[in-house]
């Protein structure tokens, strides 16, 4: 206790100062309101810094949920607008939407091989089966070819025998669409009618008759059209709809009839 007094009244103008200087300043930011603001408008914004980036990692880890949410919910809207376009179709006549989406999610993906496939995470136990329509939010994916009880193996549309029935969005002409077998972007329309002409930027679309996608699915839009020289059937490239190699969420279709169509057809089979 000596040794401090002796040190404070050694230090006796220094510490009068400090004492001076801590009043002035407690006045200060009393006294005025735009230096109380000023201290408090500081001390908020680290806090505001802290917190926001808390919030961006938080965030960053919840997309996962999020996004499988999305899907899921995108999944059930697809099934509501399908049934509300065919009761705006059908004027007066009330019926039941034939196709059912469900959401999966993609576990693995191939697009540089010549012969893709695609793993997605639902199988026979959540009603999925073989010949089933695939398909992204931007466009066509592939067709089920082969299911366990959890997952579903998918033929993908970048496959050498894979082929899409399809239309010219513009005229209704019935072409199919292949792929080209090297850039996973682009595939190729064929059985183009001679006389047809088409335009970069023309929609090819699904053509409902395959009784395994519906109509109207986008396919991709005209990249390149190649007139035949001898008049006969002509060709357009393609730039596909979907992105494969950035797929993370498909929707599975079912179609309900598809059956009873396959059932009579197979009755009046050769």
């Amino acid at each position: 206790m000596r040794n401090l007094i002796v040190f404070l009244w050694k230090h006796q103008f220094f510490v009068f100062f400090v004492i001076l200087e801590a009043v002035s300043l407690t006045l200060l930011f009393n006294s005025y309101s735009y230096h109380r603001t000023l201290a408090f408008s500081t001390a908020n914004n680290v806090t505001g810094r802290i917190y926001s980036s808390y919030s961006h990692v938080t965030e960053f880890f919840g997309l996962k949920d999020e996004n499988e949410k999305l899907a899921h919910e995108n999944a059930l809207l697809r099934n509501q607008q399908f049934v509300l376009k065919q009761a705006i179709d059908s004027v007066t006549i009330e019926q039941d939407s034939h196709y059912y989406y469900r959401a999966a999610k993609v576990v693995s993906n191939s697009v540089n091989k010549l012969n893709n496939y695609i793993l997605v995470n639902k199988g026979s136990k959540d009603s999925i089966k073989p010949e089933m329509a695939v398909i992204s939010s931007n466009g066509v994916v592939g067709i089920v070819v082969g299911t366990s009880s959890d997952y579903s193996y998918i033929m993908s549309l970048l496959h050498q025998n894979s082929r899409i029935s399809a239309r010219i969005k513009k005229n209704n002409h019935l072409v199919n669409v292949l792929w080209n077998g090297h850039d996973y972007s682009k595939g190729l329309v064929v059985d183009i009618p001679s006389h047809l002409e088409l335009y970069p930027g023309d929609s090819i679309v699904t053509s409902g008759n395959s009784l395994i996608f519906p109509p109207e699915i986008l396919v991709g839009t005209v990249y390149e059209y190649i007139q035949s020289s001898d008049k006969d059937l002509s060709e357009a490239i393609i730039k596909f709809s979907t992105a494969f190699n950035k797929l993370q969420y498909v929707y599975i279709i079912e179609n309900k009839e598809k059956p009873d169509a396959d059932s009579l057809i197979s009755a009046f089979k050769d």
